[in-house]
């Protein structure tokens, strides 16, 4: 039996493996809500601002999670309809979306169809365009798990760190600037006409880097994108993280070769797992 080449590359997966996703999307939306119901120069209709008030942040949480929701399933039709994505399109569709899910509770007022203003946000939402368009960037300044970038340092000292996430370019270099995550290369969906778990994205990422797949690992806290990868023959590194598994049934599978569970020290603790000493 043919003995497995040691690992040389690391890709990460980023969004809610690398950086949190679902706590500071529910902060900012509860930030942005306080702030601007404490505002002077806020224009926010009566019936709008009883019904903010009374949210409280177990309900923006879950406010954030219909959010994510709506533009996975957007993502996902976009995929059916054309086989590929355009990942700037999916950014500003984050827009659309968050509009969308705060009229469904009474809290953003849409213009009226046939409206000339380029406005899509009428006075008296809790929110004005601009406002809006600000709580959307929060995907470009997620941020860092508590043991990424220390264990990213770690793992620097081994291997080469790479992200290898859903998205475009700009957008990843802006997130990691933005928390100076010590990647050392940052590969994006967008670079390979492609989309993960397709395998034109783990083994183009491959191939790009210069070494086989079989000398490269996915560092990810979703199954589905594992399983992609280990199908490309890549290592299988399962990271949990909490609220982050969209595919628990995938468990049974047993598709990791390396785990860390959730509360084990995440990028660390993997660290150490891989023969790197851990100060």
């Amino acid at each position: 039996m043919a003995t497995r080449p040691p690992l040389r590359v690391l890709f990460f997966d980023v969004f809610g493996t690398t950086v949190a996703q679902r706590t500071p999307v529910a902060d900012e939306l509860w930030r942005a809500a306080k702030e601007a119901l404490e505002s002077d120069k806020s224009a926010i209709s009566d019936e709008v601002r009883s019904k903010a008030t009374k949210m409280s942040y177990k309900q923006w949480f879950e406010l954030g999670g219909e959010w994510d929701k709506d533009v996975d399933e957007f993502v996902s039709d976009s995929k059916a309809k054309y086989g590929s994505v355009d990942w700037r399109a999916i950014d500003k569709y984050r827009f659309e979306s968050l509009h969308k899910q705060l009229a469904k509770l009474g809290l953003s007022i849409p213009r009226e169809a046939g409206s000339t203003s380029e406005l899509r946000i009428r006075e008296g939402s809790l929110w004005d365009d601009s406002q809006l368009k600000f709580i959307c960037h929060i995907w470009h300044r997620l941020p860092p798990w508590p043991d990424t970038c220390r264990g990213l340092e770690l793992l620097n000292t081994k291997f080469s760190t790479v992200t290898l996430s859903n998205t475009y370019q700009d957008l990843m270099e802006h997130l990691v600037a933005h928390s100076s995550i010590p990647f050392q290369l940052f590969y994006t969906a967008d670079m390979f006409q492609s989309y993960k778990p397709n395998p034109k994205v783990y083994l183009g990422a491959a191939e790009k880097m210069g070494v086989k797949p079989e000398e490269c690992g996915l560092v990810a806290a979703h199954l589905n994108d594992l399983k992609g990868a280990k199908t490309c023959g890549f290592y299988a590194i399962y990271v949990e993280r909490p609220l982050e598994e969209k595919n628990p049934e995938l468990q049974e599978e047993n598709i990791p070769d390396i785990e860390i569970k959730e509360g084990e020290g995440g990028f660390v603790a993997l660290a150490e797992r891989l023969g790197i000493q851990v100060s």
